[in-house]
């Protein structure tokens, strides 16, 4: 069972299980929407799809039911926290709380409000809990302050409940992968929203600070990002594969170009060498 199945690894990996022969509960954030649609109309009658938006209580519970009601004794076998958010990417300073607490809504408190909900069905199966975390929450980045901290609170609830759950047999695993093109991105209106909430915000002297050849410059980061993100979602969709069904599944999982590297020289390098880096 896992969330933000509409776009991107979710909707993927709901393919690629599905394939393989499992039987899969995917959850969507708009269970009308084209890719709830697209998967009604590829995948096999072995996938249901989940009404979750993993931020509203009440259709978490819903989830739970209908997933239990079709387990019963069985248990659930694996669920993978994999819906998030990623927020207008600017420094630190410009982003507005309301993408803070967006950020943190989504990225963390739905994934533990998800975990929670279900891990009665998970001990039953001495199953696996798999995160979705990023880069991100391993290593700091810069214009990724709100999304890096929520993906890092992720990490260290990952970590924990990997402790903890071990005495019931559950394996827990945090995803870290590199940049892959994914729904997360989002849409140009969506952008443009959240910038001109930005702007709108920004103190006189802040503005000053940073100058307006830099603000308008934001904008063009976030067009060019796609270009330096991989198109090929097959390693992460091997990791998280592992995860579930390796005997001695690994705590963290580091798929795509630098994502191991990286967090070796932040971990192990002095931290100016890294900042540098």
């Amino acid at each position: 069972m896992f969330s933000g199945s509409d776009t991107g690894i979710g909707h993927a990996l709901a393919k690629y299980l599905d394939n393989l022969g499992f039987v899969v509960f995917a959850g969507v954030l708009n269970n009308n929407g084209p890719g709830a649609e697209e998967l009604r109309r590829t995948c096999s009658q072995r996938l249901s799809l989940l009404q979750l938006d993993i931020t509203n209580a009440t259709q978490v519970k819903e989830a739970y039911l209908k997933v239990s009601e079709k387990v019963q004794n069985t248990g659930l076998w694996g669920v993978v926290n994999n819906a998030g958010v990623l927020g207008f990417p600017a420094d630190g300073e410009l982003l507005p709380m309301s993408v803070y607490r967006q950020c943190m809504e989504v990225n963390f408190f739905g994934a533990v409000e998800l975990s929670k909900t279900f891990l009665p069905l998970l001990r039953k199966a001495r199953g696996r809990l798999v995160n979705m975390s990023s880069m991100a929450g391993g290593i700091p980045l810069p214009r990724y302050a709100a999304y890096g901290a929520s993906k890092a609170a992720l990490s260290m609830f990952s970590g924990v409940m990997r402790q903890e759950l071990s005495k019931w047999g559950i394996k827990v695993a945090a995803i870290h992968p590199s940049g892959f093109r994914t729904g997360i991105q989002g849409t140009s209106d969506l952008w443009d929203k959240q910038e001109k909430e930005l702007m709108e915000n920004l103190p006189a002297d802040t503005r000053q600070d940073y100058g307006e050849d830099y603000l308008l410059g934001l904008k063009s980061h976030l067009l060019h990002m796609p270009a330096y993100c991989a198109a090929d979602l097959s390693p992460v969709l091997s990791a998280i594969l592992h995860a579930l069904l390796a005997k001695r599944p690994r705590g963290l999982y580091t798929p795509g170009k630098g994502a191991y590297m990286t967090l070796c020289i932040f971990c192990y390098f002095p931290l100016w060498i890294y900042d540098f880096f």
